[in-house]
């Protein structure tokens, strides 16, 4: 690795930290940093903030669980939903719902980078993958 591109990297994390109140990402905070990093430009400003968003999404991600449905989904199933996932990961998560009907039928939740998978097309592609 380059040592520009490792040093924009070290600045983007010590940046992160920055942007973190209690562990949780602040927009406040966050706002702050791009007007430090806009009035005192660093070597690298476009790779400093491109690691930097990464970081950020990376983190945002881990507080929202990514509902994938084929069929319809209701506000209670949601809830539930975001009710498991805030108790097994200890932090509040929101859930979101996006429909894909490529699923068949079933339901696919992405928290992060943890996947659960509870769909007809997930149990066919393991089927298909084991014959």
């Amino acid at each position: 690795m380059a040592t520009h591109q490792k040093q924009a990297q070290q600045f983007a994390r010590r940046l992160f930290k920055l942007s973190l109140v209690d562990g949780r990402v602040s927009p406040e905070l966050v706002a702050g940093v791009l007007e430090y990093v806009e009035k005192h430009r660093p070597a690298n400003p476009a790779m400093v903030l491109k690691a930097y968003r990464r970081l950020i999404a990376n983190e945002l991600a881990k507080s929202r669980a990514l509902v994938e449905h084929a069929g319809s989904l209701g506000d209670p199933v949601l809830r539930s939903i975001a009710a498991a996932m805030t108790q097994k990961y200890r932090r509040p998560i929101a859930a979101v719902a996006r429909p894909n009907p490529a699923l068949i039928a079933g339901l696919r939740v992405r928290v992060g980078d943890d996947l659960y998978e509870s769909s007809v097309a997930g149990q066919l592609a393991i089927l298909a993958a084991s014959v």
